[in-house]
């Protein structure tokens, strides 16, 4: 991102609804939100409250019924769609809470793949890879498969997968949901320190506390709208 603007998602009364049943459901009401450069921040709020649905609005994986959404100022309606799934490729590392790891494939291959879509080396994905397996406390286990390997380790995979490429944003979906408390415990600090050294941004989308806990940013939904916006000091 450029010097001159710290402003890495923008969205001007941004709305989703969708017919369920014949029935029209608003899941998002017009949402003004700005998200600064290295933001360690939540979208929380009750199931149903729109919170996955704004976080695929803002990625580009969905489009809303109206308003605006800016991407480092590029506005996400006037692009093609492979301008945005390259947009997503080299600029967004997503973190899904069922992992999403290629089970067949080994933990090096599972976090190298957005960089091989990117035409990086082989040479230079391998020194990536073990630099941030070590940063993440799982060096000398690049060949295992997913099955051969914790829960909490996959979501560490995960998380280097999002984050190997140097992404601007990181959006995590419930990352923590199925871990137990002390592995979620870890990964969430892990990721602050992640936050702290590279000044990627982190945006989650979750009804976690231990995520509100950590978050130096929480917006919390309620019925598709920001009821709160609350910003903590900085730790």
């Amino acid at each position: 991102m450029e010097n001159n603007s710290r402003k890495i998602i923008v969205t001007e009364n941004v709305k989703k609804y969708y017919k369920e049943e014949g029935i029209t459901v608003k899941a998002v009401r017009g949402i003004d939100l700005t998200i600064e450069a290295g933001e360690f921040s939540a979208v929380v709020g009750p199931s149903g409250s729109g919170k996955t649905t704004f976080l695929n609005i803002i990625s580009g994986l969905d489009t809303p019924t109206d308003g605006k959404v800016w991407l480092e100022d590029k506005l996400l309606s006037e692009m093609s769609g492979k301008d945005l799934s390259d947009l997503r490729r080299d600029r967004i590392g997503f973190i899904f809470q069922a992992y999403n790891l290629i089970p067949v494939l080994s933990v090096e291959e599972n976090i190298e793949y957005v960089m091989l879509l990117q035409g990086v080396s082989k040479q230079e994905r391998h020194r990536k890879v073990l630099e941030i397996l070590e940063e993440i406390g799982m060096e000398g286990m690049e060949k295992r498969t997913p099955p051969k390997i914790s829960g909490g380790q996959q979501q560490r995979v995960a998380i280097a997968r999002a984050m190997v490429s140097q992404p601007k944003l990181i959006l995590a979906d419930e990352p923590t949901a199925n871990l137990d408390q002390n592995t979620g415990a870890e990964l969430l600090d892990m990721m602050r320190e992640l936050n702290r050294k590279t000044g990627m941004t982190f945006l989650f989308s979750t009804h976690d506390r231990m995520v509100m806990d950590r978050a130096d940013r929480v917006i919390t939904l309620r019925d598709g709208k920001v009821e709160k916006d609350e910003r903590k000091g900085q730790n």
